[in-house]
């Protein structure tokens, strides 16, 4: 399920790249601050104080809708509950490298292949057939994951490069040792989300602290993919979770809301 494509996790790519859900989103919003991460965040009776790099601002309520890694590392006051910050210190992120490699053609769909592997005794564990739908060129996209990613992550470029070339013809033949283009990036060293491909909680965290990962807390709401209930750790999880915490404020704005 969660490698099948149709039918399962992997069935649906967004035309245009993911990243049009953000920026259709923001297109929406009055006000959109970037490269502007946020410090420190306190509420009391009168609302929230939100202090971020160059700037601060008030507001009614917050939903704090980054990785929970990340959330544990804004300073709250007063200080968010121990199960709270339990939970996001239970929740560590997982370690992924993606790679695109580009060809002048899906080549190896002549071979009646799909593009799809699944080689969990590999270090080039998934792939995918990521070319786009004009078939203007062939893209193979592949993760090293977990200890594989550990591992890679060590490497110099050139060395982890080769590595992953070697894999793909591997898999594939020797024409997939040698895209027209070479792109990687190390989920685990982005500042932003350290790790991929999403949070996932440690032994005993689930059932100790799990509720505590997405109660809201005063004037505090949580969301993100790992805040979902359905398809927790995945875009459609996510979605899911800003719609709940929408509504959450929502709920509790007209309940705060004077009588007419």
């Amino acid at each position: 399920m969660l490698v099948s494509t149709a039918g399962g996790a992997q069935d649906s790519r967004v035309r245009g790249g993911s990243q049009v859900l953000a920026t259709a989103l923001a297109e929406r919003l009055d006000d959109v601050r970037l490269d502007c991460p946020v410090t420190s965040i306190e509420q009391d009776d009168t609302g929230v104080h939100v202090v971020y790099d160059g700037g601060e601002l008030r507001c009614e309520r917050v939903i704090v809708a980054v990785p929970p890694t990340l959330a544990g590392r804004i300073r709250y006051r007063p200080a968010l509950p121990a199960h709270r910050d339990h939970v996001v210190q239970n929740c560590p992120a997982g370690w992924v490298i993606k790679i695109q490699m580009r060809f002048d053609e899906p080549f190896w769909r002549e071979d009646g292949l799909s593009g799809m592997v699944v080689g969990l005794d590999h270090q080039l564990s998934i792939m995918f057939d990521n070319s786009p739908e004009d078939l203007r060129c062939g893209v193979l996209l592949g993760f090293l994951e977990a200890n594989a990613g550990r591992r890679a992550a060590l490497l110099s470029p050139e060395a982890r490069k080769a590595l992953v070339l070697a894999e793909a013809a591997t898999f594939f033949g020797p024409r997939a040792a040698a895209p027209r283009e070479y792109i990687e990036h190390d989920w685990a060293a982005d500042e932003w989300s350290r790790g991929c491909y999403g949070g996932r909680l440690t032994p005993n965290a689930w059932t100790q602290y799990g509720p505590a990962i997405r109660q809201p807390l005063g004037r505090l709401h949580f969301a993100g993919a790992e805040t979902a209930d359905v398809w927790n750790g995945y875009m459609d999880g996510a979605v899911r979770s800003g719609e709940r915490a929408a509504a959450e404020v929502a709920a509790a704005l007209k309940a705060a809301a004077p009588a007419r």
